[in-house]
């Protein structure tokens, strides 16, 4: 089932404190657009379906990433796209959308997508993984 692009957008504002609705939309245009550059084939079409359609063609036509990165340099990229940020509030940025999108795509799906990214992007989507 589709979240609603209001509804999303409000989890992510509320998760990321965010002043406004804008500033949500731009940590969300811009995780979603880095994640999807990280995913691939029908993981990442699952994962398309489940969010608002305008996220869902972020996703789906993502920036291109020669390699995949690691949590901690996701974190850096993301700070590199979001004028203004620093590592610090691009974790902050990370951490509201991708939890948003942990909870909207359920516990079975994400347990697909975190297999195809590095260690470490448990933590992004605020759910730790015993090791």
């Amino acid at each position: 089932m589709t979240v609603r692009w209001e509804a999303f957008l409000d989890h992510v504002k509320e998760r990321g404190a965010y002043d406004t609705v804008q500033e949500a939309e731009r940590a969300a245009r811009v995780v979603l657009a880095l994640l999807g550059a990280h995913l691939v084939g029908e993981v990442r079409a699952r994962v398309a379906a489940r969010l608002p359609e305008e996220f869902a063609l972020i996703l789906l036509n993502p920036l291109q990433s020669a390699e995949p990165l690691s949590a901690e340099r996701f974190v850096r990229a993301t700070a590199a796209w979001i004028e203004g940020a620093t590592e610090r509030t691009a974790a902050w940025d990370v951490s509201a959308v991708l939890s948003t999108v942990a909870d909207t795509v359920g516990e079975d799906l994400l347990t697909e997508v975190l297999l195809q990214l590095p260690a470490g992007y448990d933590l992004l989507f605020g759910r730790p993984q015993p090791t």
